[in-house]
């Protein structure tokens, strides 16, 4: 038995549904589910993304059994309509548009109007009644086909229809007649046989399969691929093609067609946003060719731009039922198209809508409020990464005051999707790369964006269009990818050619500084500093009240769902008092990594631990060390203060000696002259402490074995610490922690002398501290060999930056010479410094868990490498059973929800 591989919808049945989201792709199981809901959507087929799994894997052929069900489903599609595909009289015309089964913006190719030709056009102007909607929709097949299946400039065709409009004193494209497309027609197929050397097709079946392959084809195009990669989208999902009847929102001044969210995608405020445009197609409304008109009279702000609601008040009322029936069927807010076709409602889409952090966290809370949906499902609503934007600057408030008084105040558009973004203007998307590959920042001016934009978009620091609304290409790209963004500012003049923009009587040229709200909406002259987040201002400098921020309690209240459900501990990374309290505000319960080295390098250290270093005995080292004792002792009584009643690990020294040293000449001989040493001893020091491979020589405990009154003063400086706090009534649980460990006996050798050191302290003291001694695992060998290391460690932290460079062989401060070459050919997916390559790293990783845990069941077993803010490998960490997680206090967010979206996908017995 053949498989099937196309899925009919019409006529109020439909073979697919919402659950078939993998196979029918989004478009296709959201119309056959609208289908099914009784709701008015014109008939079709899908064909299924197997059959494009299939196309690439066998060398761009079809299965068999492909071109007899597309035959089937042409003919059951041409009985519900009542009309015949390519038929003179009573033409069928077509759509065929993509659908992976997550939303991929503009990223793939639609081809409308398909099966027009020189025979079934007068047949649709009998139809009709309407000669220039006709040539209309005739011209805009040949330039969609053209571009997509024929690979043909389109800009060759718009810039025949620029000089039409001119030559006819026309403004926009509505204003031109019948005559005049007529004419274009003709202009479009000469472009077409001198670039292609062949006519335009003519036969509706070759523009079927070829619209179709196109589709296909366009799953591999260098947008779609940018766009996958940025969105960690599998390249193996491919694309199903939708073919759909065609209804005309541009046949007069009775139809229309539309884009809309059932609520506010960059606030998330529950009111029905969109925007629509009467006689004219889909494309029109995304492209930003014309400016939109609101759908709803609340949101009317410009009376020549009268609201749906006022100008097609019945197709209104219809629309608003349809919306909010939706939004209870998915409860989610929904993103849809629709078309208005001589008075009449169609839909022609539904999908989860893109919005922006801020707006996520609303939405999740507030539908939680109205019942819609449960905490679990709140909170797996919001991507972890996207609180990133909730924490991201803004501008600040006085500077941007004085700017707009100095009149820098260039415009005001639509605000699209907020955020504070500043940099030099560029005008063209690789501008915009390259300013990025040479650390400056930019901020990308287009008319209006397109897919090709893609890459310059993600490099740039925000988004700036002259056209287009809130539905509009760069709007819902930019909201996806958490940019500021300010549409449709039609004071621009913007001039690819020069590079350069007017607005207002000014002229900006590349390279100029701007500064845009995306909150907003304002264009400002120049640069702003920006200030914190509304969330920070709140949390962290207490500048703003709770009750007077939506936001912050929006915030708060997700986040303390996330820690009902939440079984895996969230840390954080903190080597000074500052940072240990804001990442407690944040939410977190410890510090899963001190690093004392960093302590070091404070100036007023430097020179006690050089002295040291230069020191020709131990007794030479120990009198150095006094005297950074008390500074350390100091640096860990704010930190344990900080902290009281959590966790404190602390690493001892852990880089090599000779980072301490200065390298050039001139440095040492500046040097020998502060310290009052011969330059010779000093250079000769600094010779004998380089190593061929430093990462992998005398660092971590091998210094602290050698050199052992190192770890003797550190271990002072913590016990003498908590003891003194401890008096003061602060809770301290201190936990040492010895780095690069790759034998027990390693850890053994070190331990002895922490142990020693606490036992001396408390005596003195006699106050007794409960501590930990454990190690960091960043070797193969000790996860190999966890077993026997956990007789001796009382925690594991994993330190996955060495520990995957261990495992790889790489070095990450050379990898970037070939990880990106790696990720464009496939043989990785993703940069194992981001995320935790769990197949590899991963799994040494279990071995270790594993065998540490069998030795010592209470073992307590983290990671505090930078992988800790990274949500997939938070979601690893609980999988194989850790108790917490460590990163940098302005990411303990992003674990916090993380570590509970994989309690809630993968719940465990043990917990944190």
């Amino acid at each position: 038995m053949t498989k099937k591989y196309v899925y009919f919808f019409g006529a109020g049945k439909a073979e697919g549904n919402s659950r078939m989201r993998n196979l029918l792709g989004g478009k296709g199981c959201d119309l056959a589910e609208m289908t099914n809901l009784k709701i008015p959507v014109p008939a079709g087929f899908t064909i299924t993304t197997e059959v494009c799994t299939a196309y690439y894997a066998n060398k761009k052929k079809y299965p068999a059994g492909l071109k007899e069900q597309i035959k089937k489903g042409l003919a059951k599609l041409e009985k519900v309509m009542g009309a015949k595909f390519g038929d003179p009289k009573n033409p069928l015309l077509l759509s065929v548009r993509s659908g992976a089964r997550v939303s991929m913006p503009g990223m793939m190719d639609t081809i409308l109007n398909l099966g027009l030709n020189e025979k079934t056009l007068p047949g649709l102007i009998e139809k009709s009644g309407d000669e220039r909607f006709a040539y209309d929709s005739y011209r805009r097949f040949i330039q969609m086909y053209s571009d997509v299946v024929l690979g043909v400039d389109r800009e060759k065709m718009e810039e025949w229809i620029r000089k039409k409009k001119k030559q006819k004193g026309a403004k926009l494209d509505i204003d031109l007649s019948a005559v005049d497309w007529k004419d274009l027609v003709g202009e479009f197929k000469e472009i077409v046989r001198q670039e292609t050397g062949k006519p335009f097709p003519d036969d509706p079946q070759k523009q079927l399969w070829g619209a179709i392959g196109a589709v296909f084809e366009s799953w591999d195009n260098p947008r779609a691929i940018t766009y996958r990669k940025l969105n960690k989208i599998p390249g193996n999902w491919g694309t199903a093609v939708n073919v759909q009847a065609m209804v005309f929102g541009n046949m007069g001044g009775e139809s229309a067609t539309g884009v809309a969210f059932t609520r506010d995608p960059a606030t998330g405020e529950k009111v029905f946003f969109g925007e629509f445009l009467p006689n004219a197609q889909g494309e029109d409304v995304v492209a930003g060719i014309r400016t939109p008109q609101p759908i709803s009279l609340a949101r009317q702000t410009d009376a020549a731009l009268p609201s749906m609601e006022e100008t097609f008040p019945k197709v209104y009322e219809e629309l608003d039922k349809i919306y909010q029936g939706l939004e209870k069927h998915y409860k989610d807010m929904q993103d849809i198209e629709f078309t208005v076709q001589q008075g009449r409602l169609w839909m022609l889409q539904t999908r989860t809508g893109k919005r922006t952090a801020f707006a996520a966290l609303r939405i999740a809370a507030e539908m939680v409020e109205e019942k819609l949906i449960d905490q679990k499902t709140a909170l797996l609503r919001i991507d972890p990464d996207s609180l990133n934007q909730l924490l991201a600057p803004i501008f600040e408030p006085q500077a941007k005051r004085e700017a707009i008084k100095a009149g820098r105040l260039l415009a005001r558009g639509l605000n699209a999707g907020p955020g504070a973004a500043c940099g030099r203007a560029v005008f063209n998307p690789e501008r915009a790369m390259e300013l990025t590959k040479q650390g400056q920042k930019s901020v990308l001016i287009r008319m209006e964006t397109s897919p090709e934009d893609i890459h310059g978009m993600n490099a740039a620091e925000g988004i700036l269009t002259s056209r287009g609304g809130m539905t509009s290409h760069a709007a819902l790209v930019a909201r996806g990818m958490g940019k500021p963004c300010v549409v449709g500012c039609t004071a621009l003049n913007i001039n690819y050619a020069t590079a350069s923009m007017e607005v207002n009587s000014r002229t900006l040229h590349e390279g100029d500084f701007i500064s845009i709200d995306g909150t907003t909406g304002e264009v400002i002259q120049g640069e702003l500093p920006t200030s914190s987040s509304e969330i920070v201002q709140v949390l962290i400098e207490k500048k703003i009240p709770p009750q007077d921020s939506l936001i912050y309690q929006h915030f708060a209240k997700l986040m303390s769902w996330a820690d009902e459900f939440a079984e895996l501990g969230v840390r954080t990374n903190a080597d000074t008092p500052r940072d240990a309290t804001a990442a407690r505000l944040f939410g977190a319960t410890g510090i899963g990594l001190c690093r004392t080295e960093h302590m070091f390098f404070e100036a007023e250290r430097i020179s006690a631990v050089r002295e040291m270093i230069l020191s020709d005995t131990a007794e030479e080292r120990r009198r150095a060390l006094a005297k950074i004792m008390s500074m350390q002792k100091d640096d860990f009584i704010g930190i344990f203060r900080a902290m009281d009643g959590y966790p404190v690990i602390i690493r001892t020294l852990d880089p090599p000696l000779h980072e301490f040293l200065p390298h050039t000449d001139r440095e040492i001989e500046e040097l020998a002259q502060e310290m009052g040493v011969p330059f010779k001893k000093l250079k000769e020091r600094s010779e004998s402490l380089k190593e061929a491979n430093p990462m992998l020589g005398h660092r971590g405990c091998r210094l602290g074995i050698s050199h052992p009154e190192i770890t003797e003063m550190q271990a002072r400086a913590i016990f003498e610490a908590a003891g003194e706090v401890a008096k003061e009534g602060v809770r301290v649980i201190p936990e040492v922690m010895i780095p690069l460990v790759g034998h027990v006996n390693e850890l053994r050798a070190q331990r002895e002398i922490v142990d020693h050191v606490a036992k001396e302290v408390m005596a003195q003291t006699g106050r007794k501290i409960k501590y930990m001694v454990g190690t960091m695992i960043e070797l193969p060998r000790a996860a190999i060999t966890a077993d026997q290391v956990a007789e001796v460690a009382e925690f594991f932290s994993y330190g996955t930056n060495d520990l995957t460079q261990t495992v790889f062989g790489l070095s990450r401060d050379d990898a970037g010479k070939f990880l990106p070459f790696y990720r464009e050919t496939g043989i990785l997916d993703f940069d194992p410094f981001v995320s935790i390559d769990r197949t590899g790293v991963g799994e040494v990783i279990r071995i270790g868990v594993e065998k540490g845990r069998k030795t010592n069941p209470n073992l307590e077993v983290g990671i505090c490498g930078e992988h800790g803010g990274d949500p997939s490998s938070v979601e690893f960490c609980h999988m194989v059973g850790m108790d917490y997680v460590s990163c940098s206090p302005y990411r303990v967010p992003i674990a916090r929800l993380a570590a509970a979206q994989a309690a809630i996908m993968y719940p465990r017995k043990r917990k944190k």
